[in-house]
């Protein structure tokens, strides 16, 4: 499938209802399935949920987790600790390369029954049941999410848990999240230096959490508004005290053009401000990695040059970003530099009015790669393929694209 992505008319102003956080969901599903007096209001809509929910509703041996790479993460360890049958983990093909090696490595120290029945350090997985320990060392410059895997089978353990970190810690905001999640439903945890410790707890009380919009699809808002001449967008619902690191936006979209105002205690308001932008613009997304397509593509729109640090995790998400990045902005007419942990984008001059064929952007399998290049239709016509891939996260994204007058013709 193909979608050609175009704008046909000028909305000044939208208003679009953000599905529950991806990364807030996926936790609170594992806490869920452990705790069972926990309740969780507006959970995510994408793929990825939905994936988790049924496998941890599956009595079935095998378990196929297709793309979901945090579904992955968070049931290695969850089954290691609750299985009691041997329970095969697999994904698809994209997903037999992704590494989880230094998680299983972990888990196995801690007791888990984890064999690889392919290729050593990537999935499939066969999982047996075994009784964990609760004190373990990892890498924390990988993935966050080998941490809050951890994290979240911590407390069910009988003496809870303790993790010493070594290296520079990655994306730490969503071992943040984790722990304060952890916090809602009753357990005690210390976040201190390089050691967290988390208390054991037995059962947990009754309690409902709302799970906040999903930052990282509000990026696609900030990108179309910092392209526009006058937009204005209304996002719900949100929280003032955000656990996502992706909340970060409102002080990097600032700089790129556009003015985040609190409505009321849940909807905020994207609005084109009148700051000249900066002739290129810097920052470090060790901490919000997933920001960096979008950042990356709305600067390439604005014609500025973009210097993006702290991006090692990319190489090991649904494809290699840094390089798929890089092929498609070079379809564009741009120059980019990429190492392994960051990317330059020169500035540069193009008449997007010349392109009016539309220009193919590849994938990947990559749901943000789709995204972050789809908010460019703001400026000239662009072709994606495989545009569906965004169910992986947001399935509602051409809709509420079509709410800001972007439509997406498939074919």
């Amino acid at each position: 499938m193909i979608a050609k992505l175009s704008k046909y008319k000028d909305i000044p102003q939208a208003s679009i209802f953000l599905s529950g956080s991806k990364s807030e969901s996926n936790r609170l599903l594992i806490l869920q399935a452990l705790y069972p007096d926990i309740e969780i209001a507006n959970i995510s809509s994408c793929d990825d949920t939905t994936v988790l929910q049924k496998a941890l509703a599956s009595q079935d041996d095998t378990l196929d987790i297709y793309h979901a790479g945090t579904a992955m993460r968070f049931l290695t360890a969850y089954l290691a600790a609750t299985t009691q049958k041997e329970v095969t983990l697999t994904g698809s093909p994209s997903m037999r390369q992704r590494p989880i090696g230094p998680l299983v490595a972990a888990l196995k120290d801690m007791g888990a029954a984890i064999t690889y029945t392919g290729k050593q350090g990537f999935p499939p997985l066969k999982i047996a049941p075994a009784v964990l320990s609760g004190s373990v060392i990892i890498d924390a410059s990988v993935s966050s999410q080998y941490i809050s895997a951890l994290a979240l089978i911590g407390p069910y353990l009988k003496k809870g848990l303790t993790l010493t970190l070594i290296g520079n810690i990655t994306s730490k905001p969503y071992i943040d999240m984790t722990l304060s999640l952890l916090s809602q439903i009753g357990v005690e945890s210390t976040f201190k230096g390089q050691d967290i410790r988390i208390l054991p707890l037995k059962k947990s009380s009754k309690v409902k959490i709302a799970v906040e919009g999903d930052w990282s699809s509000a990026s696609y808002f900030y990108s179309l508004v910092a392209l526009s001449k006058n937009r204005c967008v209304h996002l719900s619902s949100f929280k003032t005290n955000s656990l996502q690191g992706d909340a970060a936006l409102v002080s990097f979209y600032e700089t790129l053009g556009v003015t985040t105002t609190a409505i009321d205690s849940q909807t905020i308001a994207l609005s084109k401000n009148d700051v000249p932008l900066p002739p290129a613009f810097k920052a470090d997304l060790a901490s919000s990695p997933d920001l960096a397509q979008t950042i990356a593509v709305t600067c390439f729109g604005l014609g500025i040059a973009c210097h993006l640090t702290g991006l090692h995790t990319l190489k090991i998400k649904e494809t290699d970003r840094l390089v798929a990045l890089q092929n498609e902005l070079i379809k564009l007419g741009a120059v980019v530099h990429i190492t392994q942990d960051t990317l330059l984008l020169e500035s540069h001059e193009i008449a997007f009015g010349n392109m009016t064929q539309g220009i193919e952007i590849a994938t990947y399998e990559d749901h943000r790669i789709a995204m972050a290049f789809g908010v460019l239709a703001e400026l000239f016509c662009i072709t994606s393929q495989d545009p569906m891939v965004v169910t992986k996260s947001y399935p509602e994204f051409y809709s509420d694209l079509k709410k800001m007058g972007i439509s997406a013709d498939f074919c």
